[in-house]
């Protein structure tokens, strides 16, 4: 998916100008994005595996990428003293990334959602063993919350929690670290940069996997290799742009609009039921992370 959820914007991160209706429509084109990219992925799930995916993605990235740099001469910008961050970033949502196009294609689209919002949770609890963030009672309150809703989503011991699930769990977790070193690099790096090194990066580590033989899609598949390329890319770029126009305790109400919009596409798509369990966790884990973004608003 993503490389961050929404959710884990904070306000006073940036000077942001109040105009919701434009984050609005931003995010609107994120929702969009984002349940596309998800559609594509299972879409090509018999033909592709998750690495050969992968890799197309990140050329087709790779090479819009270079097209907006060509264009408005940033070449200055690629230049980078931390390529060993970038290489520790990219390894960790390389590795979420394919664990979640594996979830996927195999599980309902909402439940991968509603398991992807805990990322937030995830940084909670991680943050403090590895950036030195400091861990307070709020956040230990706030992060059982959003536990709480994991379990109401998976459900252990009613239903078999199977590879599906714990793909999409760990997923999670990846994308935590990931988010974990994108704020570390986003303070010496431009946007651009990071996506830039991202792309072609993760090309190379899928081309390697697959030893120089990644599959070609069938023609069939090509337009939907493309959606996977230009999902991510629009997903994340329209996500930055509505923060510009409205504080996080705005925009992450309208991200999570992402789990019941999947939740209707997985119905009319591929029949899938609607599952109350996965909006009620849902739901939990929204809260705990919405919680955290108004206590940071506050002070």
């Amino acid at each position: 998916m993503s490389e961050a959820p929404a959710l884990v914007k904070t306000s006073g991160m940036h000077a942001v100008d109040n105009h919701p209706l434009r984050a609005a429509a931003w995010m609107a084109l994120a929702l969009v994005s984002f349940s596309a990219m998800a559609v594509g992925g299972r879409e090509v799930t018999g033909d592709l595996d998750t690495f050969s995916l992968m890799f197309w993605r990140s050329v087709m990235g790779f090479a819009i990428v270079c097209a907006v740099v060509g264009v408005s001469r940033k070449f200055a910008q690629m230049k980078t003293q931390r390529i060993g961050l970038h290489l520790t970033r990219n390894v960790f949502h390389f590795t979420g990334q394919n664990l979640w196009f594996y979830a996927i294609g195999i599980i309902p689209l909402a439940q991968v959602f509603a398991l992807e919002f805990t990322t937030p949770i995830w940084v909670a609890v991680l943050a403090p063993l590895f950036i030195g963030e400091r861990f307070t009672l709020w956040r230990l309150g706030t992060t059982a919350i959003g536990f709480i809703g994991v379990l109401v989503v998976v459900r252990p011991g009613m239903t078999a929690i199977g590879i599906g699930e714990m793909a999409a769990l760990a997923a999670a977790i990846c994308f935590s670290f990931n988010v974990m070193t994108t704020k570390a690099l986003s303070r010496t790096e431009t946007t651009l940069s990071i996506v830039f090194w991202m792309t072609l990066t993760q090309a190379v580590m899928a081309f390697v996997i697959m030893l120089g033989q990644p599959k070609i899609p069938l023609m069939i598949n090509v337009p939907w290799v493309i959606v996977v390329a230009l999902g991510g890319l629009t997903a994340h770029f329209a996500m930055a742009r509505a923060f510009r126009y409205a504080d996080a305790s705005v925009v992450s109400p309208m991200d999570f609009l992402r789990l019941p919009l999947i939740a209707v596409v997985g119905m009319i798509f591929y029949s899938e039921a609607l599952d109350p369990y996965v909006f009620i966790g849902g739901g939990l884990v929204f809260l705990g992370n919405y919680l955290n973004i108004w206590r940071v608003g506050r002070r």
